[in-house]
């Protein structure tokens, strides 16, 4: 991480694990789909407000967005993924925002709840018998 240089808002994460998974297909080919997680990070993070303006989108797009986490800035997470926070919920991750202006550099995760959960075991999920 390159030191920092000028007067940005220092970020904490300190609200809680969320590990992050890309979700691939485990069935044999010809068969019907199968969803497998496959973990790609366990970040850190704080929870922010879920405001008015990004709630209103949400609901006028038909999704239903529970909350919303500020992590260290990763590359690679996308839409396509699921986060599986310490109890166990899983989300689909339905946005991701790079914040300007803080550091260390973060994104923004806005999660909304999956209506059918993809197969993460206990072990897998942060704070369940996972090294954080």
């Amino acid at each position: 991480m390159r030191p920092r240089t000028d007067n940005g808002v220092s970020q904490t994460y300190n609200d809680g694990l969320v590990a992050v998974y890309m979700v691939t297909d485990a069935a044999r080919p010809g068969y019907q789909p199968v969803e497998r997680l496959t973990k790609k990070a366990v970040l850190r993070y704080e929870e922010r407000q879920l405001g008015l303006q990004r709630a209103y989108l949400a609901k006028q797009n038909q999704v239903d967005v529970e909350r919303v986490l500020r992590t260290p800035r990763l590359r690679g997470v996308s839409t396509q993924d699921v986060a599986v926070t310490e109890d166990g919920r899983q989300y689909r991750i339905d946005l991701v925002q790079s914040v300007a202006d803080v550091w260390p550099p973060s994104m923004d995760l806005t999660l909304a709840r999956l209506e059918q959960d993809c197969g993460a075991s206990d072990s897998d999920t942060p704070g369940r018998g996972m090294p954080g």
